[in-house]
């Protein structure tokens, strides 16, 4: 039987709370993000993207390109409450959610005995009647094509792709719609002259295995209309990260600080969401040869607040010599954990304090087994000798 799934995304989430909230920003361009020197764009309004602005832009960059935007700090905490309404909603339909952000989720209504496009419809008017926002939402038999399908017709679009229509409908598409097609990747092939998916549709499987390696199976099928990938309702989270291909190659920390900046909150926001704690944090680069740099520090502690997570990548990137210029940054958590605790170094004062503590009462036992067994000893000492008289 073919599966049901169903791929929400909501329009510009960040900027969609702030026009909803304050109606005076409805129609024109808000930039949310970072406001100070080393701060970057979380999400613009679809006005603002008119003007070339996008997430991960350095926000002195976006205020260039539309200094009469309408700028604004992150307000995380009502962004989480707008997404718990939503995720409401979802989990209301069906147990079989994975959400993939704050405000992106794959739904299987497979077992549903319902149109699964009435379904789409109805998350799409909940969401717009409970909070205001429109969401878009796409339809298919897998995960590949209904995400495909909820960012065709953004903001509030709604899709429906089915069997019949493929391959036909993603031939003209770039074959940076495919999933697992990274910018490097796409880059490799508009050099060699591939640049839709109908151009990946003329090559063999054994041609994409040996540009993509292994993921190149997955990519064949993808683009025929296969992926078995289940909604996993519970994953194994090993890391989280976020990294950027830099439009320019730099070598300017100032530069890379905003982007690790950006990227700490991301990852934060999904700590919190996947009620985690991260021990290890990792910043990777990649210089014009492609070559792969990472360094990580694992702490004596679990952490998750973004501005902890900064300041760890904040440290590594200081200490780094940049000798060569950087075309990638990227920045992760791992070590993960559902609960916070410290690992206690030996010569942290509470262990010390512990230690001797615990001396203490081993002192005090000692002292008091010593009482008990002289006192015993007494007490045997008159009975004999009562018995004796």
């Amino acid at each position: 039987m073919k599966r049901k799934i169903i791929h929400v995304d909501m329009d510009a989430f960040f900027a969609s709370v702030e026009q909803h909230d304050n109606p005076e920003y409805k129609g024109k361009p808000v930039i949310v993000g970072g406001l100070s020197e080393r701060g970057v764009v979380s999400t613009c309004s679809y006005e603002a993207r008119k003007y070339g602005i996008h997430s991960a832009m350095p926000m002195y960059m976006a205020k260039k390109l539309c200094p009469h935007g309408i700028f604004l700090s992150a307000r995380r905490k009502r962004y989480e409450e707008v997404s718990a309404q939503i995720f409401d909603i979802l989990y209301s339909i069906t147990p079989l959610v994975e959400p993939m952000s704050i405000d992106e989720a794959y739904l299987d209504v497979t077992d549903i005995d319902k149109n699964p496009e009435i379904i789409a419809l109805e998350i799409k008017k909940k969401v717009k009647e409970t909070t205001g926002l429109t969401i878009s939402a796409g339809v298919s038999y897998n995960k590949f094509l209904a995400k495909l399908a909820s960012d065709w017709n953004k903001p509030d679009g709604f899709m429906v792709i089915t069997e019949e229509m493929i391959p036909d409908i993603l031939k003209p598409l770039p074959v940076s719609k495919v999933h697992g097609i990274g910018q490097k990747s796409e880059e490799r092939l508009k050099s060699m002259g591939i640049n839709t998916i109908d151009d990946l549709l003329k090559l063999s499987q054994e041609n994409l295995v040996e540009i993509f390696g292994k993921v190149g199976v997955e990519i064949y099928l993808r683009i025929r209309g296969i992926d078995e990938r289940p909604v996993e309702t519970m994953r194994e989270i090993k890391s989280i990260g976020k990294e950027k291909t830099l439009e320019k190659d730099t070598k300017d920390k100032k530069l890379l600080l905003h982007y690790l900046k950006l990227f700490s909150d991301i990852i934060s926001e999904e700590l919190v969401r996947e009620k985690l704690y991260a021990r290890t944090v990792t910043v990777k680069i990649k210089t014009p040869d492609f070559a792969v740099h990472t360094k990580s520090k694992t702490l004596n502690k679990y952490i998750r607040l973004s501005e902890d997570i900064y300041d760890v990548a904040y440290e590594i990137i200081e200490r780094l010599k940049l000798d060569q210029y950087i075309r990638l940054i990227g920045l992760s958590v791992s070590n993960l954990s559902a609960v916070k605790y410290e690992q206690l170094s030996f010569l942290d004062k509470r262990v010390i304090k512990f230690i001797k503590a615990e001396n203490v009462v081993r002192e005090i036992n000692k002292k008091m087994g010593q009482e008990v067994v002289k006192k015993a000893s007494e007490l045997l000492n008159e009975e004999t000798k009562q018995r004796r008289d």
